[in-house]
Formats: structure tokens, sequence, C-alpha cells
């Protein structure tokens, strides 16, 4: 590869990644391609440059955060056992960090409006997540108790992201917290 397309390809994956990331902090319809241009360093008029359409880059772009900023995946490629990854999950700093923390929450309404083949990646992702829970988990078998710690993980990181009063979103964080610890008792 010469220099020039390896120069594209760096530029292409650069803003790929800053919408990865923003799609995260502010979902997918609020970035619009001249912030994420500029953020970038281009000009707006270089977008096609890269991406057939703004459905071809949501698409990469939520493959990208899925595959980057998920909490629950990075744990269990970690092998984390079930208690620290829902105490990592629902934390002060995973809830304060959307742009870089779980995509599967921070997208989770948006991305039943998104192209096809976002829908798919996100499908994917929730697959993996809840086989990596069930694993984490321990005794097989565990598949509902999975599918009901990341909806509760999930949820709870969301209603605690979006509520005005700090107090009740640390509240919803431990409340839930606790709650899925039992699930292996």
């Amino acid at each position: 590869m010469g220099a020039s397309q390896s120069d594209k390809a760096d530029t292409h994956a650069h803003v790929v990644a800053i919408a990865a990331r923003r799609f995260r902090e502010e979902g997918l319809a609020r970035l619009s391609i001249a912030d994420l241009m500029a953020e970038a360093g281009l000009t707006h008029g270089g977008f096609y440059k890269h991406f057939a359409s703004r459905d071809a880059l949501v698409s990469e772009a939520v493959a990208v955060a899925l595959s980057s900023g998920s909490s629950t995946a990075r744990s269990a490629d970690q092998e984390r056992a079930y208690p620290e990854l829902v105490k990592s999950y629902l934390s002060e700093l995973h809830r304060d960090n959307a742009g870089a923390g779980c995509a599967v929450c921070a997208l989770m309404n948006d991305v039943s409006h998104a192209p096809d083949e976002a829908r798919s990646s996100y499908t994917q992702k929730v697959r993996q997540n809840v086989a990596s829970l069930d694993a984490a988990l321990g005794a097989s078998g565990q598949r509902e108790k999975a599918i009901l710690a990341l909806a509760a993980m999930v949820g709870a990181l969301g209603i605690a992201r979006a509520v005005s009063d700090p107090s009740l979103s640390d509240e919803i964080l431990e409340a839930v917290k606790a709650q899925l610890l039992q699930l292996t008792d």
C-alpha cells in the first residue's frame, strides 16, 4: 500500500474512532457530518472520500463502538469473575465516561432506527455479552440469569446517566449492583 493509501486508511480510521466515541456520548442523530469532520481536522467535503453515505459511517462507527467500548466484553476477555464485572460496569467511572463506555447501553435507543448493518452488529454484541455473562456466572444453564444481568446492567447504567439527581443516580447503580451480586448465591 502506498503512502497516500496508508494515509487515507489512517484518516478513515481516525474519523470512525471519533464518530464511535461521539455516538456513544450523544447518540446517532445529534452528530453532524460537518462537526465530525471539523473535529477530525478535515473539511466537510472530504467526508465522501471516505464514506458512501452517513449510513455507511453509522454502520462502521457502531461496529467500532461495540468492539472497543464494552466493559462487559473487556471484562469477559480478561476472565474477570462475575462480581468484579458487575461492580466495574455499574461504577461511577463507567457512568461518567459514556464516550469510552458500553455502546450497548449508549446506543440502545438509537440503534433501532439505524441501518440494518448497524442493527446486526448490535445484535451480535448482545449475543456475545449474554454468552460472556453466562460463562462468568459459572454453572451451565444460566442463560436466563445472564439475560437478566445484561438487561439490568444496561438499564441501570442508562437510567443512572439520565437522571439529574446525583444521589439518585448513585442509588440506582448501588441497588442494581447489590441485586445482581445475589444471582450467584
